[in-house]
């Protein structure tokens, strides 16, 4: 009976070291994303702040020299302010690429 219960309890805790260890690599990974997010904001930010400023100079400027081409004009005014105005994990994520060595041990 004892031999029972230890062996059962033995199943019982390997079978939860596994899940354990995958949450761990998981919150191993939002850290990693988190400390590369909040520099990589930091830069970004201002980047796109005067990427925005120029682009709304320059289209005005194009307007004027070209004699009204408002096409043109819109046109740099889309290109320099679509977003993304900030990078998110999700962006991160993507722009890195599938890791199929980590989607598999999901």
């Amino acid at each position: 009976m004892q031999n029972q219960i230890l062996a059962s309890l033995i199943v019982i805790t390997l079978f939860n070291l596994a899940p354990q260890t995958l949450r761990a690599e998981d919150n191993i990974e939002r850290a990693g994303v988190a400390v590369g997010v909040g520099p990589g904001n930091m830069w970004f930010l201002p980047i796109k702040a005067i990427v925005v400023s120029v682009g709304a100079i320059s289209g005005a400027f194009s307007y004027i020299v070209t004699g009204g081409n408002l096409e043109l004009t819109q046109q740099i005014w889309r290109d320099t302010q679509q977003g993304p105005y900030v990078i998110t994990p999700e962006l991160a994520h993507t722009s890195v690429g599938r890791r199929p060595e980590i989607e598999e041990k999901k």
